[in-house]
């Protein structure tokens, strides 16, 4: 019996119907298209599957799609704001960072959560830090 979830990805809302054991992963790729979220190893170690869910870098192939239903989930595709990278995917492009590739966009989205956490850090207590 499909469960109704409804799931903002990069900020678009969806609203879908799906199997309670679908992964999160398998939802990613196969309904919304987002492919930049890889299947690695099948076992949850290599992390090519991460995603930020609600800030938080989580492993999107250990994870039920209907366990994200009112979560904001942003994929390596949803990184990008305006046309322009994001810094993290800008020193990887500047750099020539490879890795192993299905991999690379699993290190840069666990890369970029401490840069989320300073910008708001920031946001919040002004430009340097201080209390605005």
């Amino acid at each position: 019996m499909k469960q109704a979830i409804s799931i903002n990805v990069n900020g678009v809302d969806h609203h879908d119907e799906v199997e309670p054991r679908l992964l999160l992963v398998h939802y990613l790729r196969d309904l919304l298209g987002l492919t930049g979220t890889h299947i690695g190893c099948e076992t949850s170690i290599c992390g090519a599957c991460t995603v930020l869910l609600d800030g938080q870098a989580v492993k999107s192939c250990t994870m039920f799609a209907v366990q994200a239903d009112g979560a904001n989930i942003t994929t390596i595709e949803g990184l990008a704001a305006n046309g322009q990278l994001h810094p993290v995917q800008e020193g990887f492009w500047e750099h020539h960072g490879l890795q192993f590739a299905r991999r690379d966009s699993a290190w840069i989205g666990r890369k970029s959560v401490p840069l989320h956490r300073l910008s708001a850090y920031r946001g919040s207590r002004g430009v340097r830090g201080k209390e605005s």
